[in-house]
């Protein structure tokens, strides 16, 4: 059975998570790799329904993702976590439920004011304005990675270098084969 593992990116609202996790899913089926994405809009509204945005809650969503991921990448699956998951200490309980799959861990780093920017929601400028209460990044804390196996920083890098980028050191760290033979 192929070997699975979890790919984990974090990082703040608008920073490129989704996007770089579904072009990597996109190219890790491509080369033969069974994938699942939980993408953190989706999860909220089916498996953690119900839940707000207490810090309490936010822990308890991201807590269910990191099951699943490690439910799916124990049985061969690479799961692919796209969540904000602010908060270090319940990422590495996430990390730590992984004894028996790899965890990688993509810090998608970017700036607010480009963050701003791109908000085509207008959510950033209702967050700063005081309009919108508890957003992460904003008037909620974000607590960058310490050591993720990989940062992205969104702001400078375009799309397809950073799919590169990251594929790269999958190969690196023998997550995933080069050429039909483990890295």
């Amino acid at each position: 059975m192929e070997r699975g593992f979890t790919l984990w990116f974090t990082g703040l609202s608008g920073a490129g998570k989704s996007t770089l996790a579904n072009l990597a899913a996109h190219e890790l089926r491509h080369r033969g790799h069974r994938v699942e994405i939980l993408d953190g809009d989706e999860v909220r509204t089916n498996l953690s329904k119900g839940l707000g945005f207490s810090k309490e809650d936010r822990d308890t969503n991201i807590r269910r993702i990191g099951y699943v991921c490690n439910l799916l990448a124990r049985n061969g699956v690479i799961a692919i976590s796209a969540a904000i998951s602010p908060y270090r200490e319940v990422r590495a309980e996430v990390r730590a439920l992984h004894t028996h799959a790899g965890f990688f861990e993509v810090f998608m780093k970017c700036p607010l004011d480009t963050l701003v920017q791109r908000d085509v929601k207008g959510l950033y400028k209702k967050a700063l304005a005081g309009e919108i209460k508890g957003f992460t990044g904003v008037s909620d804390p974000y607590e960058e990675p310490l050591n993720p196996e990989l940062v992205v920083d969104s702001s400078i890098e375009q799309v397809n270098d950073s799919l590169a980028k990251l594929l790269r050191e999958l190969e690196v760290r023998s997550h995933i084969m080069r050429n039909g033979v483990r890295a």
